[in-house]
């Protein structure tokens, strides 16, 4: 059996799991659109709900991904079944492949889902190219599923998933420009949130809105992709066979 069919194997069998679950599905195809007409529902002003409209679509999509992702993969180690893989000819790398390949197909159908109700039913408007938002969109949601897979190689239980939430999602959430543009934020601040994804994908879709230059809004999807493979090839070197 060939590496590229046992990572299709594992894939497979995720991709089962979950449309298994219907409230794993339920919770990641319908609660980010829900929030987002939630937010587009309380806010009067059109203009208003256009300027944090974007960073809504990148926030709810990245957080529920990351979660779930997170989660699955713990429970797995925790079920014994990644030992049980690792005893067969399967590599670490692709089992994170494996599932990072089904939850980014979950999160491209999420990410579509989200996107296309945050634009033509509450009205978000965007200035720039179509496919850029979509590629935007999609690269946000696997961004969270990636640092989802890398995170669940640091935690025990669940529990532990949520309290990590404050190291990977909150920082990048207060200094993504949500509250506060980036511009405006201290030089050290302003320096860290360079590094950290959420602004760049946060960044690239109020660059769309704002129709701003298509080279730079290529340059913050690049930097989302690069940070998408580094968290895949972390979570494979950093993934334990099965947690204590």
């Amino acid at each position: 059996m060939s590496a590229i069919t046992r990572t299709l194997g594992v894939s497979a069998r995720v991709m089962t799991q979950v449309r298994n679950d219907k409230r794993t599905l339920g919770l990641m195809m319908l609660v980010p659109s829900l929030l987002i007409g939630l937010l587009s529902w309380m806010l009067d002003s059109q203009k208003m709900f256009d300027h944090v409209g974007p960073s809504l679509v990148g926030l709810f999509p990245f957080t529920v991904m990351f979660l779930l992702t997170s989660i699955t993969t713990l429970r797995e180690r925790r079920s014994g079944t990644l030992e049980r893989f690792l005893t067969m000819p399967l590599r670490k790398g692709e089992f994170v492949v494996g599932y990072a390949l089904a939850f980014g197909g979950l999160a491209i159908i999420q990410a579509l889902i989200t996107l296309s109700f945050a634009v033509y039913l509450c009205g978000l408007t965007i200035t720039g190219e179509t496919w850029q938002l979509i590629v935007v969109a999609i690269s946000n949601a696997l961004m969270g599923m990636s640092l989802g897979l890398l995170a669940s190689a640091f935690a025990n239980t669940e529990f532990q998933v949520v309290q990590l939430m404050p190291t990977f999602i909150f920082p990048q959430i207060m200094l993504g420009g949500i509250f506060v543009p980036r511009d405006n934020l201290p030089d050290v601040l302003k320096a860290i949130s360079d590094w950290l994804p959420l602004s760049h994908a946060i960044q690239a879709l109020n660059d769309l809105t704002n129709n701003t230059a298509t080279a730079d809004i290529q340059n913050e999807i690049w930097i989302l992709w690069a940070w998408v493979l580094a968290a895949v090839l972390l979570g494979s070197m950093t993934l334990k066979k099965r947690t204590p």
